[in-house]
């Protein structure tokens, strides 16, 4: 490491590693908590997809197509849809078009500034840079995304009676549900204002950590932390409030009548 070269972790390193997740399955065990199936399937479903991730990213970097880069984009964004999808017991009606277009808007949007304002790199597609940029803001708009939907399908079901009885008042759907509304937002913001707060002191963010153990110059990599947390501030913000300004008109009928959900 003295030299500035990254050091190589060779299969008996990961192997080293993998002893952790062990170690927590088997306290997960002892405490009968019921789910060391699930943390086994997951942790083998990591390495088996970082390792394909790592062989595509090995292939694109030298293949260096739009036309593929646009595709694993797209898969990407389908992919985080369909585990939000699953994850939520909950879901509000037209989940995955309202979902689906909130995400594409928001953090395609995003990353396209991002990318051709703030990084100005060329090619645009240029997979080095935009896979790992747009994987970051999907990811973090992905669990915006989940709380946004989860909690405004919540909000809805609870506060039944309350809306109704603003409804009978002559409140239109927008009226009634706008404490729920502002509630699914404030849920769906909390994670990500608490990263920011926390981070520089409480953690060091994996990006900035990954390029200072790659070589470069620490003062560099928290100006990269901080353009892509921006960034990420700005596509889960987007794609939360477009979540809710889409899906609260989908409990209410055309003459503001509170429907089944």
């Amino acid at each position: 490491m003295n030299d500035g070269t990254l050091v190589n972790l060779e299969l008996l390193d990961l192997s080293l590693a993998y002893g952790l997740v062990l170690l927590a399955i088997a306290l997960a065990r002892l405490s009968r908590i019921g789910q060391e199936g699930q943390m086994l399937w997951a942790s083998v479903r990591m390495v088996l997809q970082l390792f394909a991730v790592g062989y595509l990213l090995h292939f694109l970097f030298a293949v260096r197509s739009p036309l593929l880069v646009v595709a694993v984009l797209l898969v990407m964004g389908a992919f985080a849809l369909q585990v939000m999808g699953a994850r939520i017991k909950r879901r509000m009606p037209h989940f995955y078009r309202v979902v689906g277009t909130a995400l594409f808007i928001g953090c395609g949007g995003v990353t396209f500034l991002f990318c051709a304002l703030v990084v100005n790199y060329s090619p645009w597609y240029d997979p080095r840079y935009l896979i790992p940029l747009a994987g970051m803001i999907i990811g973090n708009s992905m669990n915006g995304a989940s709380l946004a939907a989860e909690r405004l399908a919540a909000e809805m079901r609870e506060r039944r009676d309350e809306i109704e009885t603003a409804l009978c008042l002559g409140a239109s759907g927008r009226q009634a549900s706008e404490a729920a509304v502002r509630n699914a937002f404030r849920a769906a913001l909390m994670p990500t204002v608490n990263t920011m707060a926390a981070m520089g002191i409480v953690s060091l963010p994996g990006m900035m950590t990954g390029q200072i153990l790659s070589g470069t110059e620490p003062i560099i990599a928290v100006r990269y932390q901080i353009a892509i947390m921006c960034a990420i501030t700005g596509a889960v913000a987007i794609t939360a409030y477009l979540i809710l300004l889409q899906g609260y008109r989908h409990y209410f009928s055309k003459a503001h009548q509170l429907e089944g959900n």
